[in-house]
């Protein structure tokens, strides 16, 4: 096992981990997780890439999508580098064992410092949105995640999620029908939020257990010291993951 801190593949990816196994890095904002309709480079397609150079391999590299984060965030992803590998972690994300924290920046201060956000989720595929829908609505799907506010300042609140199930743009909705929409985000959050900003929210920890050894594998990444991070401690959020 590996810690390539220094190796940064085309567009500036970081490299947190790696093994024969396994490959975590840190996805940057506004990359798609895998190739979408723009066209864009995504993260498949640069990994994939930089594996094939790196190692001099020959023909075409396997790399399996774990898990996927929204285009306009950054943070701590992890991709299979064997089928074996991308059958367990899949299976391990199916069981919730695959652990998965985000740090957001919320407007307003929820209304209890710490709790858990319970709802039903439905996707309009056509516009591409998410709203919170009644249990009984056919299709819905759970939506399930706990929170911890860790500082308020300025009309903004710094809070740590654990994310336990996967729904598309889950925190992101949740978090505006609790009144909390998060900074920047311009889908559920225009009341707000001005054209532009840029969306706080960043996937800080992924843990799980290893494919072939078992052992417990946590990788993280800290937000990027830019606004509105900045005017928060982002040691302390760190000390917080490593310190649980």
């Amino acid at each position: 096992m590996t810690n390539r801190d220094s190796h940064r593949p085309y567009p500036s990816v970081p490299i947190l981990f790696e093994d024969n196994h396994v490959l975590g890095v840190a996805k940057p904002v506004n990359v798609p997780s895998q190739e979408d309709a723009t066209g864009d480079p995504d993260m498949l397609t640069i990994l994939k890439q930089d594996i094939k150079e790196r190692y001099n391999k020959p023909g075409n590299v396997y790399l399996g999508l774990v898990h996927r984060l929204d285009r306009p965030v950054g943070g701590a992803m992890v991709f299979a580098k064997t089928s074996k590998a991308a059958s367990r972690l899949s299976e391990a994300v199916r069981s919730r064992s695959f652990l998965k924290q985000y740090a957001a920046i919320v407007h307003g201060i929820p209304s209890k410092p710490s709790g858990r956000l319970h709802n039903y989720l439905l996707k309009d595929t056509k516009t591409n949105t998410v709203r919170v829908v009644p249990k009984a609505t056919a299709g819905a799907k759970e939506a399930l995640l706990d929170y911890t506010v860790l500082e308020s300042m300025n009309g903004l609140s710094l809070v740590l999620i654990e994310l336990h199930t996967g729904r598309p743009h889950q925190i992101r909705v949740q978090f505006s029908h609790a009144d909390n929409p998060l900074y920047g985000d311009q889908k559920y959050g225009s009341k707000v939020n001005q054209a532009g900003q840029q969306i706080a929210l960043w996937s800080v920890r992924v843990g799980f257990p290893h494919p072939t050894t078992k052992e417990e594998v946590n990788i993280y990444s800290a937000p990027p010291a830019v606004h509105p991070w900045s005017q928060f401690s982002m040691d302390s959020l760190m000390r917080t993951l490593q310190s649980q």
